[in-house]
């Protein structure tokens, strides 16, 4: 029975394309049987086939516009309070700071506990911290101590909700389409972006910052509710042995071990610091540069998430002709002309068209990073494998931020999303000057 067991399980496992000429084996199954799949078979939209996926896509969906609804306000309104745009990168910092003290024992959390139980509570103090914001804005008693402390709350039950969130992600398609539900989740985050600062934007300018914190208060049902829907079984594992200590050490030692992984984490890292952070500048753009008001900027913030959005689904044909390393290239490349034409731009339409693209290029670089990542590890190793991705790409974006808002207060926002632009460029010319660096990366 074991052995016919053993030959079995074989046959489950399924090679997984990671780019042309290069393949590995999948990791484990999920946990439970998935939703077969009985729509959308093959092509950009095939993990919708999935019940759940499709259940708790729509529902991610409705909250992060609400999320985005918030961040728009929120950074609009701390602009507007303050002056500075270093004040808003210290924003972004009370937000993404927890990352860099909690995120590997969130991984480790998600990979012990029931996941969409760790989900739910932290979506929940997320809630929570929404509604009190929207409190105090409402009598007129969020000063920037208020702000700082609610956003560190809410950023701490961020650090620990989305490593799960990446890892559920995978347990509610089969291992084939891993690839496919990493693009469609990173396409419905994009959506929203696209449509929550717009609506913010709307919001502020129509009524006041607190009712936009309502709105994303209420939007936090949604995902909620959803995760309550699905029926794929997403359990806990035994504790790690010998303790979490050493269970997050483990990942460490794994991606120092493997380089492919710790050269494109490399390489994430560095577009982390000197490109994503633009967002940061974005209010200053419209306000200082282009003569924009809220609406301005968030058309601004919206069409980066519009760009990412539709480009998405495209990954999956994109790893079915193309390798990683050179969709990774590519990306880079186009992230740092993009970013120095945005910051010569004094035409508001034009840096609508370019925060597009720029969407589009930051968004190829993560999902191909990501997706490695998650296709080459097993189920128990992906919320830590997924920590360290949030530790570089959550976690060094708002030290990128604080750092080019102080420096946009002492020169202009122009010249250092210009300063951007060429260290991106600088690095996509050295991975192309130096093939060998993402080749073992991705081929080891």
């Amino acid at each position: 029975m074991q052995e016919r067991d053993s030959e079995e399980n074989e046959q489950e496992r399924e090679v997984v394309c990671l780019g042309e000429g290069e393949t590995g084996l999948s990791p484990s199954p999920p946990p439970a049987d998935t939703a077969e799949r009985t729509l959308l078979r093959g092509g950009v939209l095939t993990a919708f086939g999935y019940r759940d996926f499709s259940i708790v896509w729509s529902g991610a969906l409705l909250s992060n516009i609400g999320t985005w609804v918030h961040m728009s306000a929120l950074f609009w309104y701390v602009k507007e309070i303050t002056g500075s745009d270093a004040w808003v990168g210290l924003v972004t910092v009370a937000n993404f700071f927890p990352v860099f003290f909690l995120v590997l024992f969130a991984g480790s959390m998600a990979d012990v506990l029931n996941r969409k139980v760790l989900i739910i509570v932290t979506q929940s103090v997320m809630m929570l911290g929404a509604l009190a914001l929207g409190i105090f804005t409402s009598f007129d008693a969020a000063g920037l101590a208020v702000i700082m402390i609610i956003t560190t709350v809410m950023g701490t039950a961020f650090t620990f909700n989305f490593p799960a969130w990446r890892a559920i992600i995978t347990d509610l398609v089969q291992p084939k389409d891993i690839l496919n539900a990493v693009a469609l989740d990173a396409a419905e985050f994009n959506m929203a972006r696209f449509i929550g600062p717009w609506i913010g934007g709307f919001i502020v300018s129509r009524w006041s910052v607190s009712v936009a914190f309502y709105v994303n208060a209420v939007s936090f049902f949604t995902i909620i509710f959803a995760l309550m829907l699905i029926k794929t079984k997403t359990p806990k594992s035994p504790p790690p042995p010998q303790g979490t200590i050493r269970h997050v050490q483990e990942i460490l030692v794994y991606v120092w071990h493997n380089r492919w992984a710790f050269n494109i984490l490399v390489v994430l890292s560095v577009a982390s610091i000197f490109g994503l952070p633009f967002i940061v500048l974005l209010p200053g753009m419209a306000k200082d540069v282009l003569g924009s008001d809220a609406s301005g900027y968030g058309l601004l913030l919206g069409f980066v998430g519009l760009g990412a959005a539709l480009a998405a689904p495209f990954v999956t044909w994109l790893n079915r002709h193309y390798k990683e390393s050179e969709i990774i290239k590519f990306s880079a490349l186009a992230s740092g002309l993009l970013l120095a034409g945005f910051s010569l731009s004094r035409t508001f339409w034009l840096s609508l068209l370019l925060s597009a693209g720029l969407g589009v290029s930051f968004l190829m670089l993560s999902a191909a990073v990501n997706t490695v990542l998650q296709a080459r590890v097993a189920r128990n190793m992906r919320g830590r494998i997924m920590s360290l991705y949030i530790l570089v790409f959550q976690g060094l974006m708002p030290v990128g931020g604080i750092v080019m808002g102080l420096l946009a207060d002492r020169t202009s926002a122009p010249s250092v999303l210009l300063l951007g632009g060429i260290v991106c460029s600088v690095m996509s010319v050295a991975l192309f000057a130096f093939p060998s660096f993402l080749k073992d990366a991705i081929t080891q």
